[in-house]
């Protein structure tokens, strides 16, 4: 007879950074994968790495943090791999973790059309002020004292970062009939043959009357919006960020506000975060000044990193999240592993 082979053991995940939104999207994925998923509400940092004991992967989410100590912990640790559930990777040692042979995923384009929406988003209700005007007339207040916007037509919006979300909010804002200027340090020759005009920062800071932010975060993204930045931009310009909070430097931009240089501030992202968003602070009392200090001024609006925030995003994540670890554990690699980033 010939021997059964023995039954393989499920693939043991634990995911950080839980709330209810990924057990409910992971749970129904999984049922086709079978993996062994443990939840875990708080944040990967130095201090949960036990958590991650007995493990072969771990999945976590753009706050979570994994520098070098953390990676060694995670080594110790018995863990593999590292599975991103977005598409940043700044908050990760990926040299560290390949060094220690764990790998790295991630979902490199989960929505597109999700983060350039929730920028359009952002830009219409800051200049047409809809979350001012629906509190008003649900107060009875229906004066419209202090709700004047601007046509976007045939306004300049520079666009810094022409990655897949830059290209759909590029063709966003065309619908407006708005002229674009676009800074990419690859430019995208289709964008164009197509018409995009790209040009230095300095002359899109100077051009611009909205600037969008759409690049990653690296060494040289690192508040690219900073004093220098913003003294250069129109009186007046309205910023968006919908990509990763430490391209502004906060300091900065509020000094631009309190002049009337910004004229308008929009933020999906916010550079110190991690201890603010995603979680209920209601009830707390907020330690951060710079964060406060943005929430005083009445043309700033900000939401709480939601831009990926659609159904069809959060399906696309859980899925590529759970091909990626099935396809890294089985076959040692991945079509959207990060090596040496």
């Amino acid at each position: 007879m010939m021997k059964e082979e023995p039954e393989k053991a499920p693939i043991k995940v634990a995911v950080f950074s839980s709330k209810k939104w990924v057990l409910d999207s992971f749970s129904e994925v999984n049922k086709d994968f079978n993996f062994e998923l443990s939840y875990f509400e708080s944040r990967m940092y130095e201090k949960t790495v036990p958590l991650a004991k007995g493990f072969d992967a771990i999945c976590v989410f753009v706050n979570d943090s994994l520098q070098a100590p953390v990676i060694e912990m995670l080594k110790e640790n018995g863990v593999k791999l590292i599975a991103l559930r977005c598409a940043g990777f700044n908050n990760v040692d990926v040299k560290k973790a390949y060094e220690k042979g764990i790998g790295v995923v991630r979902v490199p384009a989960y929505s597109p059309y999700a983060v350039a929406e929730h920028t359009l988003g952002l830009i219409l209700s800051l200049n047409r002020k809809f979350h001012k005007a629906y509190s008003r007339v649900r107060d009875g207040n229906f004066a419209l004292d202090g709700l004047l916007g601007f046509d976007l037509n045939e306004k300049t919006v520079g666009v810094i970062g022409t990655g897949k979300i830059g290209q759909i909010f590029i063709n966003l804002v065309k619908g407006f009939n708005c002229k674009v200027l676009a800074y990419d340090k690859f430019p995208n020759k289709k964008l164009e043959e197509d018409g995009l005009e790209y040009v230095g920062l300095q002359e899109l800071y100077a051009n611009s009357d909205v600037i969008s932010l759409h690049c990653p975060l690296n060494h040289e993204t690192y508040h690219i919006i900073n004093d220098y930045a913003i003294s250069s931009m129109k009186d007046n310009v309205m910023i968006v960020n919908t990509s990763r909070g430490k391209l502004i430097d906060s300091v900065a931009v509020i000094n631009g506000l309190k002049s009337g240089k910004v004229g308008y501030l929009g933020l999906d992202v916010y550079e110190e975060e991690e201890k603010l968003f995603f979680e209920d602070l209601s009830e707390t009392v907020i330690q951060d000044d710079q964060f406060v200090r943005l929430q005083t001024f009445p043309n700033v609006l900000i939401t709480s990193h939601q831009a990926f925030f659609t159904r069809e995003a959060v399906n696309n994540i859980a899925q590529t999240t759970f091909s990626n670890i099935k396809e890294y554990l089985e076959t040692g690699k991945s079509e959207n592993e990060l090596i040496n980033a």
